[in-house]
């Protein structure tokens, strides 16, 4: 399923990559009107740009790649070797793919008088909304297991929906706040979020694929995650 997901969704990437290269007008007018309409608002309300400002250098690649190695490490010492592996994985597949992608598309960023943020590069796909995306989708991935520790249905329930709609809140947000300072086009934050979830999605189906050939429990990785359950875990070899 993990496999399909990632063609899937590298289908509709392409597609707006197209359109992008091509300037098509439609997503172009679009992509203008919504920057104009939003730099209208973070001009004429400081406060919201300073809070969009600090939401987008907390919630920035750096900060985030720095969360995901501290989980990684945390799953390496408690003996979850490969999944700490498959994290940092994707987190560097990810930025090395924006990045290059970045150069070989060169899109200006907007360029709006009296600008409220500025950011150095070129500008589709957006690095903070893939970022954003891929910590995500590691975060919650790595993470849904140990919720299922001993707590009532209830409580496992409750940690669930809490851990995807912080998810969801982090992507989502992140890539809004980057639009709203005026530093990237709408096409390019929807880039972002679509390339990360394509790459979250190839390498969870690689990491899939190679569990269910070395014997180890399957498991639907939206629903179980990527690590192993407690009860269920099987040890890893030292060398591994």
């Amino acid at each position: 399923m993990a496999s399909v997901a990632a063609l899937l969704v590298l289908v509709p990437f392409s597609v707006l990559a197209l359109l992008v290269i091509s300037a098509w007008w439609p997503l172009r007018s679009l992509d203008e009107n919504l920057a104009e309409s939003l730099h209208s608002v973070a001009v004429a309300h400081p406060g919201w740009a300073s809070a969009m400002q600090t939401w987008t250098d907390v919630f920035g690649p750096g900060p985030l790649r720095v969360a995901v190695l501290a989980m990684a490490a945390w799953l390496w010492w408690r003996g979850a070797r490969r999944v700490a592996l498959w994290a940092a994985t994707t987190m560097v597949t990810g930025g090395v793919l924006g990045g290059t992608l970045k150069l070989i598309f060169g899109r200006d960023r907007p360029d709006l008088l009296d600008p409220v943020s500025h950011a150095p590069g070129y500008s589709f796909p957006s690095g903070h909304a893939l970022t954003a995306a891929l910590a995500a989708g590691v975060l919650l991935l790595a993470l849904l297991p140990f919720l299922d520790q001993p707590a009532s249905g209830r409580r496992r329930r409750a940690a669930r929906w809490a851990l995807w709609a912080g998810a969801i809140v982090l992507t989502v947000v992140t890539g809004l706040s980057r639009i709203a300072l005026g530093v990237h086009w709408m096409s390019d934050v929807i880039g972002g979020w679509i390339l990360g979830a394509a790459v979250v999605a190839a390498t969870t189906a690689a990491f899939a694929t190679w569990r269910d050939r070395v014997g180890r429990r399957p498991t639907s990785p939206m629903s179980d995650g990527v690590v192993e359950e407690e009860g269920q875990r099987e040890p890893e070899h030292p060398a591994a």
